[in-house]
């Protein structure tokens, strides 16, 4: 456990990391460990951020990273924690969030080789499950990703609940689609942690996966839930903790600036539509330009983005 001034010094070494590295993975390809508050902690360097909750029962995991650093994944967790990992919640689809599922599943594969099904309790002591939005199990049922890979329970309405060690988690499926059509964001209670999925991100614009269902209002929604759940401490510092998709630790004020953003792009973009501009005039006005040193991480991104946003209102047009 750390206590608060530790944790805010150490928010800053996920944003040092992330800075210099492509798809979440640290520099020197290693996995390190955040603590954040409660019995939560955030491991970077996977992939996507991963969220891990320990405690007298197990553990438990928010998204497993890529699939390639599945063995150090684990290694940190042992670090953390000699129990078993009980539950292993996803927040979406993507290979950097669920890649290390079937590494993760097999750590509760019993003696016959079969993963154990059920709730995790004395009596199924080496079972993982895995929850996710049933649109998750849609998704990679229709890939070429094993089944040991699968979620084991999902839910298709707006919650899902479990309790564990000690403390209520709820996984929120925003209303709609947001940046998939199966995100979910999970919200520790007693820690006050967040874990967003990429929902929420600090190193570049959103990620509108539009073949997999995203869509920009639904991105503003999600912002909106998590602001919904957030409460700061103190002149909008501390409180709540996010755990972004990618990035550094955030507070309640980092998604608010967060979620402004990406609506007043949304409002330019709408307006320049109104006014007949075609896609390609809205990319040559760059209506984005006062947030792409921030947000535009790489070559084309910003112009995806706003091709993402375009086509999002489109549609619902």
């Amino acid at each position: 456990m750390t206590n608060l001034a530790t944790t805010n010094l150490c928010r800053l070494i996920p944003f040092v990391l992330l800075g210099a590295a492509g798809f979440g993975q640290s520099p020197d390809g290693e996995i390190h460990v955040l603590p954040v508050q409660g019995n939560v902690y955030m491991l970077v360097g996977a992939g996507g951020n991963i969220a891990v909750q320990v405690g007298s029962q197990g553990v438990l995991l928010v998204d497993s990273g890529l699939a390639n650093m599945s063995d150090k994944v684990l290694a940190a967790v042992r670090k953390l924690s000699d129990k078993p990992i009980r539950y292993l919640l996803n927040t979406h689809v993507h290979p950097d969030h669920i890649g290390g599922n079937e590494a993760v599943a097999r750590t509760g594969v019993a003696s016959t080789g079969l993963p154990v099904q059920g709730t995790p309790g004395s009596s199924a002591s080496q079972a993982v499950q895995i929850l996710a939005h049933e649109n998750v199990l849609n998704r990679m049922s229709g890939a070429k990703i094993p089944g040991v890979a699968w979620p084991t329970d999902t839910f298709f309405n707006d919650e899902k609940e479990v309790y564990f060690n000690g403390e209520g988690v709820q996984m929120f499926h925003p209303s709609g689609a947001a940046h998939t059509d199966g995100d979910s964001i999970v919200y520790f209670r007693r820690s006050d942690v967040i874990a967003s999925g990429d929902l929420f991100v600090t190193t570049s614009y959103p990620i509108i996966d539009a073949s997999r269902g995203g869509n920009v209002q639904g991105v503003i929604d999600g912002l909106n839930l998590i602001l919904d759940l957030a409460i700061p401490a103190h002149q909008q510092e501390g409180g709540t903790y996010i755990i972004p998709g990618h990035g550094r630790l955030c507070d309640e004020a980092d998604v608010l600036e967060y979620r402004d953003m990406v609506t007043i792009i949304r409002d330019r973009i709408r307006d320049a539509t109104k006014r007949g501009m075609t896609l390609d005039q809205i990319k040559a006005a760059r209506l984005t330009r006062d947030y792409d040193a921030r947000y535009g991480s790489g070559s084309g991104a910003t112009e995806v983005f706003v091709e993402a946003v375009y086509k999002s209102l489109a549609t619902k047009k």
